[in-house]
């Protein structure tokens, strides 16, 4: 297994977002085999946390450059947990939103009270719940020890993209084809 360097991070949010597909997410004992990204084109993008330039506490993060994580909270309930892409000063960020369970499936059982697989991480709610994600490693470094991804020589497989999920307020942003997911996987969130 390879662990990811600083300079796959440092590229556009789609590039990484679809070269994410396939590769291993890891966390403690957990680890799962991303299957589902999404990208954010920072402050263009309407969907984006940085849209416009937003910079914020929650969205400081996205300004460093890529290789980070950048984790938030929704619906007052659910971490998301996201890459960083691109430069310093881009921000710009890929949302996991879904990983096929590899090690830890018994820890990740417990956490998310299923013994349905296939629920363990198909959502990016579901999945920093399976893997311990939480605020605690907002801003990690991904080319770390505590979170990071790896590139564990399996075959690539084949990516398709549609638009992204939930994000009808974003205007003209909200066709675009920036969610990559693999071709086949009963993993994916949707």
């Amino acid at each position: 297994m390879k662990e990811l360097g600083r300079d796959f991070y440092l590229r556009d949010a789609c590039i990484v977002a679809h070269d994410l597909i396939g590769m291993a997410l890891v966390h403690g004992t957990t680890s799962g085999v991303i299957v589902e990204t999404e990208a954010y084109k920072g402050p263009e993008d309407k969907a984006a946390h940085s849209y416009n330039g937003r910079r914020t506490g929650r969205t400081e993060i996205m300004y460093h450059e890529g290789g980070h994580a950048y984790i938030y909270m929704i619906y007052g309930m659910y971490y998301c947990f996201n890459v960083t892409a691109n430069i310093g000063g881009k921000p710009e960020a890929v949302l996991v939103r879904a990983v096929e369970p590899l090690d830890g499936v018994d820890v990740m059982m417990v956490r998310r009270k299923t013994r349905d697989i296939r629920k363990l991480c198909s959502g990016p709610g579901r999945l920093c719940s399976a893997m311990g994600i939480t605020k605690e490693l907002y801003g990690a470094d991904l080319c770390g020890e505590r979170l990071y991804i790896v590139d564990d020589g399996r075959p690539a497989p084949a990516v398709k993209t549609s638009p992204r999920i939930n994000i009808d307020y974003a205007g003209e942003y909200r066709n675009v084809l920036w969610r990559y997911y693999a071709d086949g996987s009963r993993f994916i969130s949707c």
